[in-house]
């Protein structure tokens, strides 16, 4: 469209099965053309290219992300060339450290970074994660007093302690020296008195660079190393560390913390995974093997084969077990990590799933959904390290903010962990929430949030979520439509298409995966699959044939239509490729449905 306006009810889908407006993905139609003569590309994906904010000029970049354009200056960020100083004085006084890292797979590939870019001049880096139900989340007084009884003059921490004030008191206090390299928001304008703190979203960094994750930074900060170790002739006797090959790290952090794939972030992924693909990690390459992926890595193989499994020790298991496996070379101990962490990720699967369920009974059986703004349920004894992926999976079946709580009634308080829906901040109620007293402790950004509570003042906590999103909620929904880039038959609906458009990969926030659509399709051989998944072929007037498959979906209403097999539907969804057997095809991952006669 000329304007670039969206069109609201694409296909005349004003309500789907699950209840949404689909519309087409808003492009500056001169963009388009301009980025079609410059670029080479077909209408289509000249379309989704501008549909992605990438204005004329920029498709190149965007294409092809490279470090050497997006690269931004380390002095851009405050303190970081502080930190650089701080971090190579010890490493010339050997002074005792330590690297302090949160438990999820940002911070293990964060810490394994600078244990890896230590190990390279010369220096053992050990690592302390928090164990989440002894230890909770983040440096502590507590934890930053027994590091320095254990001797430790310096702390590094990774991808936690911005928000730390108290531990951070301590650490001055006691003389621990701390580092924090951290990206999560900060409260207030005040600077802890530590000897750097380097986040992008400290009030007055100038980097620009604030949707970066923590491996994002710590990949940053090793070039300010290699900078001051330079300026120090450091790299006379020794080569100077090549940074390049840990952007598989810096990789698994971007796409794993569900970043903005954008500018500078866009190319650590892009190329990290070019990186990855070689598997020349280690521990990448022991679960990759235990994971029976193949092929170069991709954001599906990092989201959903290694990043669970490195997340589950944290979860439910050990907590250091991602973070030594990622910065470790020893064949026997990566080999012994990799199978642990793959057991306990299966074992993850089995209780995350049981505490789905019991949530959604609790749900469906106690609350009215489309009265809730934000929907919080809790109960007793369900396990704090899969509540936040429990909340994610209610988010997508009910599309509003949810809060899961896990209640611990010997400790008499309960863990929470909440996802959000585009357009309502989370992070900031439940920050208004602890500024109100409601909370004992909470925090997060707009789309997920962590907090701990009294079991008796969750009533009080679920009343003040719900007055206070209420209108951003109304108006989350009023926008909850499903962008479509294309609309597609079943016989166009083609490998060549599903490569042409891989162009844009890799994919993510900021830069969604292309939703394509098909009009009028008849449903053939619908299957329900164990795991509540339905799988069936999609044929059209074209004479196409597409195989698809709707994940977690029996028990939906689009998912129940699947299986009716009768009428004509519209489906939505993305299209992934089929190789079984050799047979370079794609197949359809539904994404939504709606019936004709209803929408």
């Amino acid at each position: 469209m000329a304007d670039g306006a969206a069109n609201i009810g694409f296909l005349g889908v004003e309500s789907s099965l699950s209840g949404r407006r689909w519309r087409e993905r808003a492009a500056d139609a001169e963009t388009v053309r301009r980025h079609q003569l410059s670029l080479g590309l077909f209408e289509p994906l000249a379309r989704a290219l501008a549909a992605r904010g990438v204005r004329d000029g920029e498709g190149e970049t965007y294409l092809n992300p490279t470090l050497k354009a997006l690269f931004p200056d380390p002095s851009s960020f405050a303190d970081m060339d502080r930190a650089a100083e701080v971090l190579v004085d010890a490493l010339e006084r050997r002074r005792p450290m330590v690297v302090f890292a949160d438990y999820d797979v940002d911070g293990a590939s964060s810490a394994a970074q600078l244990v890896r870019w230590f190990r390279a001049m010369g220096h053992d880096l050990p690592i302390y994660v928090p164990d989440r139900i002894l230890d909770g989340y983040g440096p502590s007084p507590a934890l930053m007093r027994r590091l320095k009884e254990d001797g430790a003059e310096l702390v590094v921490t990774v991808d936690c302690g911005a928000a730390a004030h108290d531990a951070l008191a301590c650490a001055a206090e006691i003389g621990l020296d701390v580092v924090v390299i951290d990206h999560h928001l900060m409260r207030g304008e005040e600077i802890p008195s530590v000897a750097a703190l380097v986040n992008p979203n400290r009030h007055d960094c100038t980097s620009g660079q604030g949707h970066l994750a923590a491996a994002g930074v710590t990949f940053v900060l090793l070039a300010a190393l290699n900078r001051e170790a330079r300026r120090r002739g450091l790299f006379g006797d020794r080569p100077e560390p090549d940074l390049r090959q840990w952007l598989d790290l810096a990789a698994m952090g971007a796409i794993c913390d569900v970043t903005q794939l954008t500018g500078f972030n866009r190319a650590i992924a892009a190329q990290g995974l070019k990186v990855m693909s070689a598997w020349r990690n280690p521990g990448l390459r022991a679960l990759m093997d235990l994971a029976k992926g193949s092929g170069p890595a991709s954001t599906f193989h990092v989201g959903f084969l290694l990043g669970p499994r490195i997340n589950a020790g944290g979860r439910i298991g050990r907590s250091d077990l991602g973070a030594r496996l990622l910065s470790s070379d020893d064949a026997d101990l990566v080999s012994e990590l990799a199978a642990e962490l793959d057991g306990l990720n299966a074992s993850r699967k089995e209780v995350e799933r049981e505490v789905v369920e019991a949530a959604v009974a609790v749900i469906e059986r106690g609350m009215n959904v489309a009265d809730e703004a934000c929907i919080l349920v809790a109960a007793d004894g369900w396990h704090p390290g899969v509540i936040g992926i429990a909340a994610g999976r209610l988010r997508e079946r009910y599309r509003k903010p949810v809060i899961v709580v896990g209640i611990d009634r010997a400790a008499n308080v309960g863990k929470g962990s909440g996802r959000s829906q585009p357009g309502v901040n989370l992070g900031r109620a439940v920050q208004a929430a602890f500024d109100e007293g409601l909370l004992l402790a909470g925090g997060g950004h707009a789309m997920a949030a962590g907090l701990s509570v009294r079991p008796d003042a969750i009533p009080e906590l679920r009343a003040f979520l719900n007055e206070r999103l209420a209108a951003e909620s109304e108006a989350a929904a009023a926008e909850d439509c499903l962008d479509v880039d294309a609309l597609v038959s079943t016989a166009g609906a083609s490998r060549s298409l599903w490569q042409d458009f891989q162009r844009l990969a890799p994919f993510g926030p900021g830069n969604p995966e292309p939703v394509f659509a098909a009009a009028g399709v008849q449903v053939e051989r619908p299957m329900a699959l164990r795991g509540g998944h339905v799988r069936c072929t999609l044929t059209d007037l074209s004479g196409g044939r597409l195989k698809a498959v709707a994940w977690r979906a029996e028990d939906t209403e689009a998912g129940r239509r699947l299986l009716s097999g009768g009428g004509a539907v519209h489906v939505v969804g993305r299209l992934k490729p089929d190789d079984w057997q050799g047979r370079e095809a794609v197949e359809l991952e539904i994404e939504d449905i709606a019936d004709p006669r209803r929408a």
